[in-house]
């Protein structure tokens, strides 16, 4: 068992609602589709979408860190969703 198994599956559960939703696994974690779209990754136990310059700010705001896989490695485009959020599946679908 992946160690993000237990994780990937409450967040399959949270976004549920999510029309087409797809979670595939990939390097070590997880990659997350909606209708073929990819936006989020599962890795560490760790949740994080894909933002952009209108969304960003709000994970900013909350002291969220981008999706960093290695010491020399940071995608600044996918940011940690906030525990609170995580926690509603409806706020988290809206995010």
């Amino acid at each position: 068992m992946k160690q993000d198994e237990g994780f990937r599956q409450f967040v399959e559960d949270q976004l549920a609602p999510m029309r087409g939703l797809v979670c595939k696994s990939m390097f070590g974690g997880y990659g997350l589709y909606a209708s073929g779209t990819f936006f989020g990754i599962i890795y560490r136990d760790q949740l994080y979408f894909k933002t952009d310059a209108a969304t960003r700010p709000a994970y900013v705001a909350r002291g969220m860190k981008p999706f960093r896989p290695s010491a020399k490695q940071t995608l600044k485009t996918y940011y940690e969703v906030p525990a609170d959020i995580l926690e509603t599946s409806e706020e988290l679908v809206a995010w």
